[in-house]
């Protein structure tokens, strides 16, 4: 099965690669890999101390990338500002929550069970956590949880949560959609604004 993986080198006839690399790439879940050296589905990446080689693909891969980018250059929260994230426990809502609350900012994110929204209030820090499955009224719990409206919305799933959240705006709210961030037009990259209707 293929997938972004990581891997260590273990033997190289190439001048690019020596035993002990760290590598990530498009290969096989498989515990051996041969490829050529101009694979350009393998980087190597660099050894930092107290960080796991797995990390790669979470917090210092395409994940962390995505939370990064978008929440920061995009999405530029505030301190004090209200920042919502649906899909808030997967690997890219979990970093964005993370990353705004290191900015000061009131962290929301919606999650499908309970647990998920316990591990975002425990382990990842969340102000609070909507199970939007559960949620009798799924208006009234962000308003709940985002008293002051909403600044900035990090959306990874779309349909009902996003049209719901829209609800919530602040005028000049910042909206992050993950599709948004992998567009080729600068104007597209740059997110939507919105304006509240009273």
């Amino acid at each position: 099965m293929r997938g972004l993986c990581v891997g260590t080198v273990v033997e190289s006839l190439s001048d690019k690669y020596k035993p002990g690399d760290t590598v990530v790439g498009m290969f096989g879940w498989q515990g051996y890999l041969v490829l050529n050296e101009d694979d350009t589905h393998l980087t190597k990446v660099p050894d930092i101390p107290g960080v796991p080689p797995v990390a790669w693909l979470g917090p210092f891969g395409s994940a962390g990338l995505t939370a990064y980018f978008g929440l920061l250059k995009i999405g530029n929260p505030q301190p004090g500002q209200t920042v919502l994230v649906s899909g808030a426990a997967g690997a890219v809502g979990s970093i964005v929550g993370q990353i705004a609350k290191i900015k000061g900012c009131r962290v929301v994110g919606t999650a499908g069970t309970e647990e998920k929204c316990q591990k975002l209030i425990e382990k990842f820090g969340f102000d609070a956590a909507i199970n939007y499955k559960t949620a009798k009224n799924l208006s009234d719990e962000i308003r709940e949880a985002c008293p002051n409206g909403v600044d900035v919305f990090f959306d990874l799933v779309g349909g009902h949560i996003l049209d719901t959240a829209l609800r919530r705006i602040n005028d000049g709210m910042k909206g992050i959609k993950r599709e948004e961030l992998y567009r080729e037009k600068k104007k597209e990259r740059e997110g939507w604004r919105c304006k509240k209707d009273d």
